[in-house]
């Protein structure tokens, strides 16, 4: 079984390409796929594998350029990125990995974070909402052209793929499809520790862009005083740094040991934002600590929330996506006493080797099945995929 696994772009660290790196671990001989990759940006075990990547690699040195670049031309090279030869095709996707042009007869599995952020949910993204006059009309025009890319691209897959129930209802409505399987991604719970050194600061670790609302983390902490570190680089990283008081650092290009050991030594990590899974939650749990997280969103499915036994928890959660909301749960927070051992141990639910055996299951069964039948109907392009 011949295998390409194709993902979206490898220009940083994120959780879907820690998903990928697991993906290379359940299929160890596929080919890689992707728009565009950056060595020094994203994780270094990609320096391990040969990677395939479009005509954008030559003009996109930077996660910046990369999205300035995208429409039209990251749209195009991606159509114009050639995988053949494959009996299956693994793509992991949110926006354009899907867009590549396919041998008609290979077996597709299109696992998808959440449908294209920029085509289907525009609000995520500060330049959108503060967009007036002519520039909001051009958005509107480019947004409504890569739904439509978007939404014929997707039928490419012979399976889906999704996160969570919520990620997976998102997928049925954007691209018109039925039969959605749910395979939680993983956390590597080996890279992670319990320590018992006396806990000093809370901890946000994310992109600093807008839809994360680490805005609304710093202020609260500036309001409470507490010891807060933030962990992340992004676009939103200057208005941010200006925007904290002194009881608040910041950290970028860390180490995975320097992470590891800010996990392991913190009070709680503060997730304030509404994410589709979220995998810093569940890479915090498998250090022992616990997470005040806004109650929407992945965290649902991955979390178990106080409800009056903290030993039996692994994370507080606030209604609202507001200062006070954020703030009382920090302050129930303090009040209540978790066990890291019943976190950690909460964790290992979702630790790789989970995800290996069931991606590697459903794909291979699949595949068995589609070999075993006699002769199968070529399916009409209408009914595939049109590769254009």
């Amino acid at each position: 079984m011949r295998v390409a696994i194709v993902h979206d772009e490898l220009m940083r660290k994120g959780g879907a390409e820690q998903v990928v790196l697991t993906m290379l671990k359940a299929f160890p001989n596929a080919d890689l796929f992707t728009l565009a990759y950056n060595p020094e940006g994203t994780y270094p075990e990609y320096k391990n594998y040969k990677i395939n990547t479009s005509k954008l690699q030559f003009l996109s040195r930077s996660v910046k350029w990369m999205q300035r670049l995208y429409f039209p031309l990251g749209v195009w090279a991606m159509k114009s990125l050639k995988v053949h030869g494959y009996d299956v095709v693994l793509i992991s996707n949110t926006h354009s990995a899907k867009y590549v042009d396919i041998d008609n007869d290979a077996l597709v599995f299109i696992y998808t974070y959440t449908p294209f952020r920029l085509a289907w949910e525009p609000t995520s993204y500060s330049q959108y909402v503060e967009s007036r006059g002519v520039y909001r009309w051009v958005f509107d025009k480019v947004i409504n052209y890569l739904r439509e890319i978007d939404r014929k691209e997707a039928q490419k897959g012979d399976f889906y793929l999704g996160m969570t129930k919520e990620t997976a209802q998102r997928i049925r409505d954007a691209y018109q499809v039925e039969d959605v399987t749910i395979i939680a991604p993983d956390v590597k719970t080996v890279n992670f520790k319990l320590s018992d050194k006396e806990k000093e600061y809370y901890l946000v670790v994310s992109r600093l862009e807008y839809y994360k609302k680490t805005d609304l983390a710093i202020e609260a902490f500036n309001e409470l005083g507490l010891p807060l570190i933030v962990v992340g680089s992004g676009t939103k990283a200057d208005e941010l740094k200006r925007l904290a008081k002194p009881n608040i650092q910041f950290r970028s290009g860390l180490t995975s040991e320097e992470l590891a050991d800010l996990y392991a030594n913190c009070k709680a990590l503060i997730f304030p934002q509404y994410e589709d899974y979220g995998i810093t939650p569940l890479e915090a749990i498998a250090s022992g600590r616990p997470v005040i997280a806004y109650e929407r969103g992945g965290v649902l499915e991955t979390m178990i929330p106080y409800r009056g036994d903290a030993s039996k928890a692994t994370a507080v959660f606030f209604k609202e996506q507001t200062i006070e909301s954020l703030k009382g749960a920090i302050e129930l927070f303090q009040s209540l006493n978790f066990d890291p051992e019943f976190i950690k141990a909460h964790a290992e639910k979702f630790d790789e080797y989970v995800f290996i055996d069931k991606i590697k299951q459903f794909v291979t069964d699949k595949y068995r099945k589609s070999r075993q039948k006699s002769s199968p109907k070529p399916k009409l392009a209408s009914e595939k995929r049109i590769n254009s």
